[in-house]
């Protein structure tokens, strides 16, 4: 009977781990490439477009136009910061987003610490569309004010090496890109 208890044990708790396993994603830069966890189970929406935009190639070439050293580097202005697009403008990206719809404000217990990946967005916490920061530093004042999806859990040196813009702005004059980014 024990065994059967045991067993049922295991199989129950292999069951959960793939219920609660996290859905990955390869983000090449210049540098190397950063593995990404997503977390569909806080903010199934963002993670839906965030792979959305990224499987359909949509990141590929977008730089990374507002870095902060020891703060966060925002990219993911598909429409004006796509460097390989005709309407890539630097002056215009982080304006733009993609064609689909603003996605609604999905806060979450996820804290803004080093690595987490989540939605830029304008004052409207429903904004959200296409733009998304990876933290350098934990940012507490975002939690619960910005929709957190993600986490790199692999090759964050290669992020911590992105150009940094403007000390106050951000702004980087000639930024580096995303070279690709897809589903594991």
């Amino acid at each position: 009977m024990k065994k059967i208890i045991y067993l049922f044990i295991f199989l129950f708790s292999l069951e959960i781990t793939s219920l609660m396993a996290e859905e990955k994603m390869i983000l090449k830069l210049t540098y190397g490439e950063v593995e990404i966890e997503l977390y569909p189970n806080k903010a199934p929406n963002h993670v839906k477009r965030f792979k959305e935009l990224a499987n359909s190639g949509k990141y590929d070439g977008v730089v990374f136009h507002r870095v902060i050293e020891g703060f966060m580097a925002q990219t993911g202005d598909v429409k004006f910061g796509n460097s390989n697009s005709k309407d890539f403008n630097i002056a215009l990206a982080g304006t733009g987003g993609s064609e689909l719809p603003n996605l609604k404000a999905e806060f979450s217990d996820i804290a803004h610490t080093r690595g987490i990946i989540s939605a830029a967005r304008s004052a409207d916490p429903n904004s959200a569309n296409s733009q998304f920061f990876i933290c350098f530093e934990s940012a507490p004042h975002l939690d619960r004010q910005y929709s957190a999806f993600g986490k790199v859990i692999k090759g964050m040196e290669f992020v911590d090496k992105i150009k940094k813009g403007e000390p106050n702005s951000g702004a980087v004059s000639n930024p580096d890109k995303i070279i690709s980014l897809r589903s594991k």
